[in-house]
């Protein structure tokens, strides 16, 4: 890749990190055109776009603690014109407590989903896993609801846009009484979240891949193939088990996973502005 290539896209890394940091937040448009006009694969020029903001944020003292699936659901899929998830990076920085406040100034357009995370205690380096491959190596799951955000004006994205932007990743928030595997049925597991005592969405850990060990299993084999496998420690969000609600001020969410408990997201009354 030329020098060209590469400024081309540390361009839509500036904007996209700009935006991201910026206060008060100002979205910027859509990147997919500037990123499928430079040469090489489009995807894997998005995600080389992803690695510089993350690495900019791992200089700057930030820590990887691990990995989300995007797009596991079908119907999001064709919306987009994929037949894959995605994925994106979780960074220290974006993990909040059960229950804990999130200023909403740390939000970009906020919208939030339901999910069950994995918690890693076995690195996995293969080529290929199997579903025994991913359940040896989870210490245990917990709920989780991930606040995603876009820095793309009105959400206008496509499969460029997200990945480019870390998956369109926000912050997490993780409930605290973990379950072994073997206490769970992933499939069946019914999920119900409310805003504010009012039910926003419902769905099941079918809705995720027909299985989250399907999307475990893609995102580890994805990311040994990138030279950058998952390690013992690792959390890992498997993607939503029903639709996304969006998020005002004020907002207080919470969402039970069968077999797995609650767990609360609640955010500022005022998205408050520091100069």
């Amino acid at each position: 890749m030329s020098a060209a290539h590469d400024t081309a896209r540390q361009a839509v890394a500036d904007a996209l990190r700009k935006a991201h940091d910026g206060l008060p937040f100002a979205p910027v448009p859509p990147v997919r055109e500037a990123i499928a006009a430079i040469d090489g694969n489009p995807l894997e020029n998005a995600y080389r776009i992803q690695q510089i903001n993350v690495a900019h944020r791992v200089l700057a003292g930030a820590r990887r603690v691990g990995r989300k699936i995007g797009l596991t659901s079908r119907s999001v899929q064709a919306q987009l014109g994929v037949n894959a998830p995605d994925f994106g990076t979780l960074l220290d920085g974006m993990a909040f407590g059960d229950g804990e406040e999130i200023p909403f100034s740390r939000t970009h357009q906020p919208k939030v989903e339901a999910e069950i995370a994995l918690v890693l205690e076995r690195d996995l380096p293969h080529a290929r896993h199997t579903v025994a491959d991913i359940i040896r190596a989870t210490a245990f799951a917990l709920p989780a609801i991930e606040v995603v955000g876009s820095r793309i004006a009105n959400w206008d994205i496509r499969l460029l846009d997200t990945v480019a932007d870390n998956a369109s990743g926000g912050c997490f928030v993780l409930g605290s009484q973990p379950v072994r595997l073997e206490a769970l049925d992933l499939v069946r597991c019914g999920m119900l979240m409310e805003r504010n005592g009012e039910q926003v969405s419902v769905g099941a850990g079918a809705a995720c891949l027909g299985n989250p060990l399907n999307a475990a299993i893609w995102l580890a084999d994805t990311m040994a193939r990138m030279g950058e496998p998952l390690r013992a420690g690792d959390v890992v969000l498997t993607g939503a088990l029903g639709p996304m609600a969006a998020v005002v001020p004020g907002d207080v969410f919470s969402a039970r996973i069968e077999g797995l408990g609650e767990v609360r997201a609640a955010f500022s009354k005022q998205p408050e502005i520091q100069s």
